[in-house]
């Protein structure tokens, strides 16, 4: 079985019920720590992606601070409209919190969603050649099939692969 990792865990149940598993088996006096420590591996990952774009635009001369980035992908895998629990999400607030300028494409959410406990007042960004040029960085949060893939890597400065979607070469970045 290939593992192939992304930004972090999604959705309404993968995220939620193995810790329900963990305090079930508590009542029995098992120990779950593996399950524990994915969580806490899991948990960290939005932080990782954002430690590699904040590495990556220091390589290409720019801080955090002020680049504009706009992540691909609200939803918290491909192809769906659902942001349950999305890293993509977390991946926002956290360079939002240091300082960029943030904006998303989601081909299959036009309108960011209201939630709990996060507040963007953002509309989908069209992936025109002119807009993708624009942005000092792009974040891959999650892979809709529906992304130019091709117009991407021509037309971005700088790429943050956290699916690994995209060949190797020097603006993309392994996340």
């Amino acid at each position: 079985t290939p593992y192939q990792p992304g930004p972090g865990l999604g959705g309404h149940c993968i995220p939620i019920d193995p810790f329900y598993l963990t305090w079930k088996a508590k009542e029995y006096g098992i120990n779950t720590r593996f399950i524990e420590l994915a969580g806490e591996i899991n948990h960290y990952m939005p932080h990782w992606v954002v430690q590699k774009t904040a590495d990556a635009l220091n390589d290409h001369g720019k801080a955090v601070k002020g680049s504009r980035i706009l992540v691909l992908g609200l939803a918290y895998k491909k192809n769906i409209d659902d942001s349950r629990e999305s890293p993509a999400v977390e991946i926002m607030e956290l360079l939002h919190g240091k300082g960029a300028l943030v904006d998303y494409a989601d081909p299959h959410i036009p309108c960011f969603p209201k939630k709990r406990d996060y507040h963007f007042d953002l509309k989908s960004i069209e992936l025109s050649p002119e807009n993708i040029a624009s942005y000092d960085c792009l974040v891959l949060a999650t892979d809709h099939d529906s992304f130019d893939y091709e117009q991407l890597l021509n037309q971005a400065r700088l790429v943050i692969d956290t699916r690994g979607r995209l060949p190797r070469q020097a603006n993309v970045v392994s996340a």
